[in-house]
């Protein structure tokens, strides 16, 4: 059954073979030669040659600078800094009473009471 099933692939590839072999090659005619003046006009047509002056007359708009935004994060950045700093004084100085090395003020109040 394998060996029937390999003859039948192998005798269609041979005569596809054959019959593809009996056809005539076609032969190579290359593109017919261009002049210079039909060079440079194919040339500026692919570069956009026939382009007309439609994108001179486009104006980007820009986008105006967001004043009133900048403002107001400037106005509460004013308003927070005086509480920003008095909350990192406060933790600063707690920080400080905890990591003093030996006996600290409120500790040794604590001891000898």
């Amino acid at each position: 059954m394998r060996t029937l099933s390999r003859l039948i692939v192998l005798s269609a590839l041979l005569s596809g073979g054959a019959v593809l072999a009996g056809r005539p090659v076609q032969e190579f005619k290359p593109p017919p030669a261009m002049t210079e003046e039909e060079r440079a006009a194919l040339k500026a047509k692919q570069l956009g040659g026939n382009m007309n002056a439609y994108g001179k007359d486009i104006q980007i708009k820009e986008t105006p600078v967001p004043w009133a935004a900048i403002g107001l994060a400037g106005i509460v950045f004013l308003v927070a800094t005086p509480f920003a700093l008095r909350a990192y004084r406060n933790t600063t100085k707690e920080i400080a009473d905890v990591n003093t090395f030996g006996a600290s003020g409120k500790a040794s109040a604590e001891d000898e009471a």
